[in-house]
């Protein structure tokens, strides 16, 4: 029986690459673009149409994510239950995932609060201007702030993941196995 796990560790990695680089663009990319849309009746649509057409692959690489995170856990149990450096790194990255997964829905919420607003006046995406309606400037202002939080928590997640790969060194199992 193989003790590799290529394919669960694929989809946690991959997963989590899709996440991050897809959120980050979004915010870098789609909404730092839409003040280029020379009629601001059309800065907010571009930029959720974007999001929308974005939406089923970011929903597919949580689910890679999430699929992958929880089969490394089973593969990994014996060594969570013994390797405490380990143990507390999984449940950080557990913690952080979830809050990634509610920033990712509450930016969509709010996305589809500006969306359902239609065609209104804005200076960008998540920039409202002096002639936006209060209810999508509301959802605009709240998503310049939350569409940082993703791409932010996704990073330390990658960062957690490369610290729970160097955890798996010989070095670091063998005191373990010893104790």
């Amino acid at each position: 029986m193989s003790t590799r796990n290529t394919v669960i560790r694929s989809l946690h990695d991959v997963g989590l690459a899709a996440w991050f680089g897809g959120a980050l663009m979004g915010a870098v990319g789609l909404n730092g673009a839409t003040p280029e849309v020379d009629d601001p009746t059309d800065r907010a649509k571009v930029a959720s149409a974007g999001w929308a057409r974005w939406a089923p692959v970011n929903a597919a690489a949580v689910g890679a994510h999430l699929l992958g995170g929880i089969g490394l856990i089973l593969t990994n149990r014996q060594r969570l239950a013994v390797q405490s450096g380990a143990r507390t790194n999984t449940l950080v990255k557990t913690a952080l995932t979830g809050v990634a997964i509610a920033s990712t829905a509450f930016s969509g919420w709010k996305g589809t609060q500006v969306f359902a607003a239609g065609k209104v006046h804005a200076e960008g995406g998540t920039t409202p201007s002096d002639r936006t309606p209060e209810a999508p400037a509301a959802a605009m202002r709240q998503l310049r702030i939350a569409q940082w939080v993703t791409p932010a928590v996704a990073a330390v997640l990658i960062v957690l993941g490369a610290q729970q790969g160097e955890q798996q060194r010989p070095g670091q199992l063998l005191p373990t196995l010893d104790s």
